[in-house]
């Protein structure tokens, strides 16, 4: 009977299979079981953070070029639905995906060249370009009003992507993370994702296997700009107000990196994770300690990066993955093969 069943199904594992079904439908209830505004936008940040993150470990964790410059693919999201929705009155679905198509195409231009460089020299162009992007964007005062800001006019409805109440920013933000995570998902089970790995763990050694590696970074690259971009759109529209020093911060790019590299650098299932700890852990600070002690969440947020990479180099995820094996070594697994 089962050697009857499509080929196309290969590897079935229903432990982990039901586990990640009942993750996400528990993660589709939050948004209903949370009371409070404060808490759901605790939530929506979290999703954002975790999509953001994700983008960022397409290139900074599989393919293992430390970017930090990722804040401009964010901001040029977020400027060009805004710019569109204010001047041309075009609905932010439109401008999320030309956001994302501008973020790739500039990722595309301006990290071929930088693929030339290697290790902190890589991370520190992408840290220039970030900020030259903030900067003309702060003098660009005809286009982006400079470091006054945008604000965007409150339209809510499904067309304009504003809403009374945060339920809805939360779902949007949770499908978001989901496609990326998807996407990610995908992309590490490919002949790409197997190419990435590969050139980060020696470039040289994949070009002698005969990786094009240019082309698997740039890809990766664009890829990520493009989702990236998508997350500063919805951001823009949730707080309805952009400006170059937030929505271009290095602060971003280094969070981004954070929360994969303290969930766990290079898996899917990362970025999600440190979004949970870091996210709420930031909100949680600012709330407490306000502006009395300005910048203590990121001196946290050091000794935990020191402690992961100490006692857990390979991210929260590996003492999740041990807690769990037990789960998932339990119940009905079996392989189909070809005949």
């Amino acid at each position: 009977m089962i050697s009857n069943l499509p080929q196309s199904i290969l590897h079935l594992k229903y432990p982990k299979f039901f586990f990640v079904i009942i993750l996400f439908g528990f993660l589709a209830l939050l948004p209903l079981l949370i009371r409070g505004p404060f808490y759901s936008h605790i939530l929506i940040m979290i999703f954002l953070h975790a999509a953001g993150a994700a983008s960022w470990n397409l290139i900074g964790g599989y393919a293992g070029q430390l970017s930090l410059g990722h804040a401009a693919f964010y901001g040029i999201g977020a400027y060009t639905s805004t710019l569109l929705f204010i001047q041309q009155d075009i609905s932010p679905w439109i401008g999320m995906l030309a956001g994302g198509v501008v973020a790739a195409i500039v990722a595309g231009l301006i990290s071929f060249p930088c693929f030339k460089l290697r290790g902190p020299f890589f991370a520190l162009a992408t840290i220039a370009f970030a900020e030259v992007v903030r900067i003309l964007a702060i003098y660009s005062r005809g286009l982006t009003r400079g470091a006054i800001g945008i604000t965007i006019p409150f339209r809510p409805g499904l067309g304009n992507l504003m809403f009374h109440g945060k339920t809805a920013y939360c779902y949007f933000a949770l499908v978001i993370m989901l496609a990326i995570f998807l996407v990610t998902y995908a992309i590490e089970k490919s002949r790409l994702g197997y190419y990435l790995v590969a050139l980060r763990e020696d470039e040289d050694a994949a070009q002698a296997l005969g990786v094009n590696t240019t082309l698997c970074k740039l890809i990766a690259m664009m890829v990520s700009a493009f989702f990236t971009a998508i997350c500063g759109t919805l951001a823009a529209q949730y707080v309805l107000f952009i400006e170059p020093i937030s929505e271009f911060s290095v602060d971003r790019s280094i969070l981004f990196a954070l929360i994969s590299i303290i969930g766990g650098i290079g898996t899917t299932a990362g970025p999600i994770i440190g979004s949970f700890i870091l996210t709420p852990l930031q909100e949680f600070l600012r709330a407490w300690l306000g502006g009395q002690y300005q910048g203590l969440h990121i001196f946290i947020y050091g000794c935990i990066l020191i402690a992961v990479v100490m006692l857990l180099p390979g991210g929260v995820i590996v003492w999740i993955k041990a807690i769990g094996k037990p789960l998932f070594s339990f119940g009905p697994k079996f392989q189909l093969r070809k005949k």
